[in-house]
């Protein structure tokens, strides 16, 4: 019985989701023809994401321990168990922000036209690719666009919810670069309500954490951030599922 109602809320959750997107993708699509209209068209797709969680029933339980400056830039890096977890941050962040993500989410129709143009797609397989992103993410924040990055390189960790060892260096240099703080945010209960391909209703519990400031630091900071971004979520997430600390091995 439990498997059914799943099957019949994950086809509410697929229609939530499919038609508020097609109704507003004209008004997106207009908004992306022109870098100037992008913040536009970037507020449209986050008006979509409040749309799925509030009629969903899935209300976002926000623990802000931090509350970012909408005039700031940061790096936003947070851990990856599921795809509700993308959705999560544009309902979540309310700065202008762009994704990096995976590029085969370009092939899907529609939706990957507007992730290209809006966020930043990166082939993990191809150096050329990673370069490329690497130089887009610190363009985008030397414009004073924040960059959200999930710093385990995709749904990989083979042990949730411990999350995949080592860390990309990709966002840390980025917050490096040009000196802006590292916001880390924890999705406590994602994966649990969109396991895989079904979701089952819950309530989202994230944890906005404290800005971890990189003013005065250089690439030799690199590996102490990535294990203080680690600690920082690694341990909420710990604590929310009573398990012992695990120790970063950068």
């Amino acid at each position: 019985m439990k498997k059914f109602l799943s099957v019949l809320y994950t086809g509410w959750c697929g229609i939530v989701f499919v038609v508020p997107f097609l109704f507003l993708y004209p008004f997106i699509f207009i908004c992306i023809q022109n870098k100037r209209w992008h913040p536009f068209g970037h507020k449209i797709v986050r008006f979509w994401s409040q749309i799925f969680f509030l009629f969903t029933g899935m209300i976002i339980q926000k623990d802000w321990k931090f509350k970012p400056d909408k005039n700031k830039t940061y790096v936003y890096v947070a851990n990856h168990f599921s795809y509700l977890d993308v959705a999560a941050g544009m309902n979540i962040v309310e700065n202008y922000f762009a994704y990096v993500g995976k590029s085969s989410v370009s092939k899907v129709p529609l939706f990957g036209y507007m992730f290209d143009q809006l966020h930043i797609a990166v082939n993990r397989e191809d150096k050329n690719s990673r370069s490329k992103t690497m130089l887009r993410g610190i363009r985008a924040l030397k414009n004073g666009r924040s960059v959200f990055i999930m710093p385990e390189g995709g749904i990989i960790s083979k042990q949730i919810p411990k999350m995949a060892q080592p860390f990309k260096d990709g966002p840390f240099i980025m917050a490096l670069e040009n000196q802006v703080s590292i916001v880390p945010i924890s999705y406590l209960n994602n994966y649990q309500i969109n396991p895989a391909n079904l979701f089952k209703w819950g309530l989202p519990k994230v944890i906005i954490n404290k800005e971890i400031k990189t003013e005065g630091k250089t690439s030799k900071d690199i590996e102490a951030l990535k294990k203080e971004v680690y600690d920082i979520i690694q341990s909420d997430l710990d604590k929310y599922y009573g398990l012992e600390k695990t120790e970063y091995l950068g």
